[in-house]
């Protein structure tokens, strides 16, 4: 089993960065929209573009270019991206907000769950997945997270004993988050292949909107057969508990909306803080070595690693459902508002030089994972998966390098959630 799923991994990330995946999409076949539209989804190496932060230190809320005669705007300050998101009353994030927009996208393309809800459908899904996500739940997940992990050092060590290369994107970085999310969600063995491939088809932006719309109604269709299976036999996994404990108040198609929006939230933003974490750590040394020898500095690293990074780097769009104004810009009803998590996490009112990495800064209330109701929901999991996974990986590979001069590394060029494609090292 364990070679099998190995081989399975393999081929899955060989799929995934080989480009030829139609499901998918890519702002950048987007060509009427104007580059300063752009300008929250680039980054330069691992930090947001220079042209982010003169726009937060001009206008900390200014207009976004938008097509088909949409009004927008991009909200770039720390405190004025608290204030929109948690602002529930005045914001819609419904999904009709897209697809009423005559933009091209369908109704029936509603990918469901918690992020393109508003409330009170927001309220009463979230009310029924909070007990799942709480410490007490998720740790039953400890001891399989650290699992795992270690399945996974022992087939990197076993790719690298000849001193090859090995690419710790595919082999480390994509399949820890894939097989936890399989664990929590309670998808059978025999059906984790098809949701690793599912998995892998979101976020990197390289064939049109609408085909990303058709990866997310594939997956909810897979899902859907998950979900049948669980009614006729809940298992002890998130959807069978749901079952279990709500199966009267929760219809299929909104039980497999819930489970797409844990693969989104939960797969590929930890499989990007994983590989570009170990980038972090690979390119000081002194960070490198601190992690692998002090239990207690890993807290510190991994909230300053989710600040620095920003691997999110925009909140689900929000549009105002009333005229109202915010750090003295108006907006109107029907304007769509976009906030830049990874421009606000930057702002240097939160402390000096906030460019820079610094795990033994007190780190402020960053916004990695959101604010207010839409907040990740698996952020804690997601933390734990981080927890376990660096101090690991260090320590089981003290002296893993680089295997190419980092701007060698080929980013994201445009993408919802950032990442590289591939991070070579040797592990020796």
């Amino acid at each position: 089993m364990s070679n099998l799923r190995s081989n399975i991994v393999a081929w899955l990330g060989r799929k995934y960065f080989s480009r030829i995946q139609k499901n998918g999409f890519d702002l950048s076949k987007l060509s009427f929209l104007s580059d300063t539209t752009l300008t929250p989804l680039r980054r330069d190496g691992l930090d947001p573009v220079a042209e982010l932060s003169r726009t937060r230190a001009k206008e900390p809320i200014s207009k976004l270019p938008l097509p088909f005669g949409m009004k927008g705007w991009l909200v770039t300050g720390y405190d004025e991206t608290k204030a929109v998101l948690g602002r529930t009353s005045g914001f819609s994030s419904d999904f009709t907000n897209l697809s009423e927009k005559n933009i091209g996208i369908a109704p029936q393309q509603n990918p469901g769950g918690l992020g393109f809800s508003d409330p009170p459908t927001h309220t009463r899904l979230r009310r029924l997945l909070t007990p799942e996500f709480t410490m007490r739940r998720l740790g039953r997940l400890t001891p399989r997270i650290h699992s795992i992990v270690e399945e996974r050092l022992d087939e990197m060590a076993a790719m690298g004993a000849a001193g090859d290369p090995v690419d710790l994107v595919q082999t480390f970085a994509l399949p820890i988050p894939s097989l936890v999310i399989c664990e929590l969600l309670g998808v059978p063995y025999e059906d984790r292949a098809d949701f690793q491939q599912l998995s892998m088809a979101r976020f990197d932006l390289f064939d049109g909107a609408d085909a990303s719309f058709g990866a997310i109604s594939d997956s909810l269709s897979y899902l859907l057969d998950i979900v049948k299976k669980q009614r006729e036999s809940p298992g002890d996994g998130l959807l069978g508990m749901l079952v279990k404990e709500h199966g009267d108040e929760i219809e299929d198609q909104e039980l497999a909306g819930l489970a797409d929006g844990v693969l989104t939230g939960g797969f590929e933003t930890t499989a990007s803080m994983l590989a570009l974490g170990t980038l972090v750590l690979l390119r000081d040394p002194e960070r490198f070595a601190e992690i692998r020898d002090n239990d207690e500095v890993i807290d510190r690293y991994v909230e300053e690693l989710l600040r620095y990074l920003t691997v999110v780097q925009v909140a689900f769009p929000r549009f105002a459902k009333e005229d109202m104004e915010i750090a003295g810009t108006k907006i109107s009803t029907g304007d769509l508002v976009l906030c830049s998590l990874s421009g606000a996490n930057r702002e240097e009112k939160l402390g000096p030089d906030m460019e820079r990495f610094d795990p033994h800064r007190q780190t402020p209330s960053h916004l990695a994972f959101g604010h207010g109701i839409h907040r990740c929901i698996g952020a804690e999991l997601a933390k734990m998966e981080l927890r376990a996974a660096y101090p690991a990986l260090v320590r089981r590979f003290p002296e893993m390098r680089l295997a190419v001069p980092q701007e060698k590394l080929a980013f994201r060029k445009l993408s919802i959630v950032y990442g590289v494609e591939a991070l070579p090292v040797t592990l020796r």
